[in-house]
């Protein structure tokens, strides 16, 4: 949610930052509205204070026996009383009008945000490892069924397309990811490991931006829950309609949960294999701290994920993303990019980003500063560290033998069971 006197106080800052998303310019329209809005609060201050005024000197007219003051007196107070109720609606109807143009704008980009709309602007920041070229490299989904461990035709018979089941290795070697990634980043790098709820109510995802533009992306249950998208919802939602001590942050969270997702808009796009599926699994990782610090972190983040493709030795290059290719929430994204040798290219594989104040507005997380009476809006950051079903897929295509077999990351053998190769299911 955007910050309504930035909007008094920077008109043209807000409508060049939505100029550079993309987006129409929408202050002159909000500040129309929000001006309306306060002229009728002023006229209920007004009223108010009439209405109190009359109320007191009825009782001094009563006092003094005045009955024809007394008399007309209440007749005054009737009126103003009868007068309220059409300002308030003329008040809530204006604030209202505000929040429904608000809640459905993006937030703006960082000043060091690249320029442009779409993936094609995005900035290449720094590479690690050397794309790797495998003569007649096969593709996860090629590689998998011919093991006999990954099955997507008796996954679309109980659920549909873009669902999977794998079996055997393959399922280990998916948990095996799952739990090494979240053990690096609980175990080195201090975020606290949750377990969440995988259903939520509407305050959760309004709270972090997907509703109530994005309820299309969502799955809804008959009982008015959401499953999550990701686990940015259930961790970012943990400071919601909190005061924080300025001393509790950073606070850092991590969880492995499924997330669930409707695809909607990616007809035609992946349809074969395990990159876009409408459930999967994913480490999150979302940090909660202060203005100062939410640069510092989301670097830090940032490299948390990139420490993970490191440890399995999977080639990536870092992306800032332009403008018009963020999230909803963003205000600054880094996307990961692991090489995939089965179709030679990078594909996303972790996005993390900063979002400044635009989520704490919207769930009402603050902090209070050492020393200060007034609270403030803490900062919000999330990103995946890994996405683990990803994850699986670039490690089949990297680690892929000429025998079709597939062998386990040095790192993962503790949690194979050292088994150190994975082959055909007998």
């Amino acid at each position: 949610m955007h910050d309504i006197k930035f909007i008094r106080d920077n008109p043209d800052a807000f409508d060049a930052g939505l100029a550079r998303r993309g987006a129409a310019p929408r202050a002159g329209e909000v500040l129309a509205l929000d001006a309306e809005a306060r002229r009728f609060i002023g006229v209920l201050e007004d009223l108010q204070a009439r209405r109190n005024a009359s109320s007191k000197a009825i009782g001094q007219a009563k006092a003094k026996g005045d009955d024809a003051e007394f008399e007309r007196l209440r007749g005054e107070v009737e009126s103003i009383k009868a007068q309220m109720p059409t300002a308030e609606a003329e008040r809530d109807k204006n604030l209202d009008a505000v929040t429904a143009i608000l809640e459905a704008l993006p937030n703006l980009p960082a000043e060091d945000t690249p320029n442009g709309l779409t993936e094609e602007d995005n900035v290449e920041v720094r590479r690690w490892g050397e794309p790797t070229e495998i003569p007649g490299a096969k593709e996860h989904f090629d590689l998998g069924e011919a093991l006999g461990l990954m099955d997507f035709e008796a996954a679309a018979k109980m659920s549909g397309a873009r669902f999977v089941v794998l079996k055997g290795a393959l399922a280990r070697l998916e948990r095996a990811l799952g739990n090494f990634m979240i053990d690096v980043q609980t175990g080195e790098f201090g975020y606290e490991e949750v377990a969440p709820p995988a259903l939520v109510r509407d305050t959760a995802v309004y709270g972090t931006g997907q509703l109530p533009k994005f309820a299309e992306d969502l799955f809804r249950t008959t009982g008015d829950h959401w499953l999550v998208p990701t686990a940015e919802v259930t961790l970012t939602n943990l400071v919601a309609d909190a005061i924080l001590s300025e001393e509790e942050l950073p606070k850092r969270f991590s969880a492995w949960t499924p997330c669930f997702r409707s695809e909607a808009g990616s007809a035609g796009r992946d349809t074969r294999g395990m990159i876009r599926l409408h459930q999967f699994s994913k480490v999150e990782l979302v940090s909660v701290t202060t203005p100062e610090k939410s640069a510092e972190e989301h670097e830090r983040m940032t490299e948390c994920a990139e420490t993970v493709l490191k440890r399995l030795e999977l080639p990536f290059r870092t992306m800032a993303l332009s403008c018009g290719d963020m999230g909803f929430s963003a205000t600054k994204t880094y996307d990961l990019e692991v090489w995939l040798p089965g179709q030679g290219r990078y594909r996303e594989i972790s996005s993390c980003s900063n979002c400044g104040d635009f989520q704490a507005r919207r769930m009402k997380a603050r902090y209070r500063a050492e020393g200060e009476k007034a609270t403030r809006f803490v900062h919000t950051l999330n990103g995946s560290g890994l996405a683990v079903g990803r994850t699986l897929v670039a490690v089949m295509e990297a680690y892929q033998q000429p025998d079709g077999s597939i062998a386990v990351p040095d790192v993962l053998a503790p949690y194979m069971g050292d088994v150190a190769r994975i082959e055909r299911a007998n």
